[in-house]
């Protein structure tokens, strides 16, 4: 969790969750683009990207590196 390795990489995962979830309501509105509520889409995209770093760092040195993820990012060798 203390390398920049592992921020970089939960970083990325955070500006991912964030456009997702931003998407995900906004394609869900039923009454237009222009009449979505913004401040509602904005801030459930904002949480779940709380929630992303959370899950970063609850996963940090549980997985084989310092990474944010449960699973080695290494290629499987054969």
């Amino acid at each position: 969790m203390w390398s920049s390795s592992f921020w970089r990489q939960s970083l990325e995962r955070m500006a991912k969750t964030f456009a997702q979830t931003l998407i995900t309501v906004l394609g869900t509105s039923t009454t237009g683009l222009l009449n979505v509520g913004w401040k509602q889409a904005l801030s459930v995209a904002a949480l779940a990207t709380v929630l992303s770093l959370l899950t970063s760092i609850v996963s940090s040195g549980v997985g084989p590196d310092d990474g944010p993820s449960l699973v080695s990012t290494e290629p499987a060798t054969e």
